[in-house]
């Protein structure tokens, strides 16, 4: 056995103990940082060749492990960009250089520029909407940009689609053709009157009145007019002739519904709008009043966004005053096939290692990623009690290994002692 060995030995023990103190100090000071994953140190023996009279102690060596598999406590707030994984996936994110990292912290908020920064100042990476329902590139980070909740300004969509679906009373009296309203005279006479807002392409509400006229049995027009043109008292005769007008042929034997050769829409240009087409497939014939089963077209006045809203699968929306919801990005996640032999860099962040897998992208809550959740974020795993556990079995074995040290110290003084 060899003195020298001998105190090598417990040197290298003091060490490896240095090495876990290490990482307990750097899990206990980051137990509140989101989505930090705890640091473990592993030993193993280094035995060097002995033989059987003569034992040669050899020593202990670490390697530091991240349980980055293991999920941290969901911990819930008041802001929509905080983002927490229920699942597997890591946020894809940039740094100031535009290098992208990993990471599963998702405290986000707007930066100067809109875009959502975490703590550390990473900024979270998407797919955007301009060019339609984004698709992910799963095999690489083509096409990600930065998620910016401020691109969405004050927004005004014209109509170009809607939809009208009633019932017509059959025993409505068929009107001449002189009276119908489509020839826009004083004694226009009418069996049903309806209305709808619709949007022009600068957001002004255009009011549209439809007019529903049997014209013979199982046969009715549809006429729509401007109201903004109608005389004040009676509506007709307007300033200007019908929008467009439409004839629909209803078929008993379909139990009152549009015969097979009917119309089925109605197209018009929108005073200062665009051209929108209203469904009527869903009209019906029947022995009843006049009634109005669904109304609706799409477009909006102009409205400033107040919120942004992620769903599950990690769309971003825009809400607007109005109530709308507007996609803007789709959050993209990443994963690979062993995370906990990712590389561990500063800011809370990974990068790909040579064991860890490569790494693919795909959305929340397909392809094995977790879903999003807004609105919270995803804690430490750190468990304290169990650090405090480990530091002070580390002290213990420090202390211990550091008296192996000293006691081979004192036999090396006896060992030059001998010839005084």
């Amino acid at each position: 056995m060899s003195l020298y060995g001998m105190m090598q030995t417990g040197a290298s023990g003091m060490n490896a103990q240095a090495n876990r103190l290490s990482t307990v100090a750097d899990n206990i000071a980051n137990s509140s940082t989101p989505g930090y994953k705890r640091a473990t140190t592993a030993f193993s023996s280094l035995i060097l060749p002995s033989s059987a009279g003569s034992y040669n102690s050899g020593a202990v060596q670490t390697s530091v492990r991240y349980a980055i598999t293991d999920a941290g406590p969901l911990e819930f707030t008041t802001s929509n960009t905080d983002l927490a994984i229920d699942g597997d996936g890591f946020f894809i994110v940039n740094d100031s250089k535009g290098s992208p990292f990993l990471t599963r912290a998702g405290s986000f908020v707007k930066d100067g520029d809109g875009n959502l920064v975490n703590a550390a100042g990473f900024t979270l990476m998407g797919y955007d909407y301009t060019g339609g329902t984004p698709a992910p590139v799963v095999n690489g980070f083509d096409g990600l940009v930065p998620v910016n909740v401020e691109s969405a300004g004050l927004t005004a969509t014209p109509s170009t689609t809607g939809l009208f679906y009633a019932n017509l009373d059959d025993s409505a009296a068929v009107v001449a053709a002189a009276n119908l309203p489509s020839a826009n005279a004083a004694t226009a006479e009418y069996s049903h009157k309806s209305s709808l807002v619709v949007y022009d392409t600068v957001g002004k509400e255009v009011l549209l009145d439809f007019y529903y006229t049997k014209t013979a049995n199982d046969t009715w027009e549809v006429a729509v007019f401007d109201r903004s043109t109608a005389t004040p008292t009676t509506g007709f005769p307007y300033g200007a002739g019908p929008l467009a007008t439409q004839t629909l042929t209803f078929d008993p034997a379909l139990n009152g519904a549009l015969a097979a050769a009917s119309a089925t829409d109605i197209t018009l240009a929108v005073p200062g709008g665009a051209a929108l087409t209203v469904d009527l497939a869903k009209m019906t014939q029947l022995n009843y009043p006049f009634t109005v089963d669904d109304a609706d077209v799409n477009g909006n006045a102009p409205s400033a966004v107040t919120d942004v809203e992620i769903s599950a699968d990690g769309t971003v929306y825009a809400k607007y005053e109005n109530g709308d919801l507007k996609p803007l990005y789709q959050i993209a996640l990443a994963n690979v096939a062993s995370p906990d032999n990712l590389i561990p860099l500063p800011g809370n962040v990974y990068s790909q290692g040579i064991d860890s897998g490569v790494i693919t992208t795909g959305f929340g809550g397909s392809g094995g990623f977790g879903n999003l959740i807004s609105g919270a974020q995803e804690g430490s795993n750190v468990d304290l009690a169990s650090e405090l556990t480990d530091m002070i079995a580390s002290q213990r074995s420090y202390t211990a290994n550091s008296k192996v040290f000293q006691t081979g110290s004192d036999l090396l003084d006896v060992l030059v002692n001998l010839k005084r």
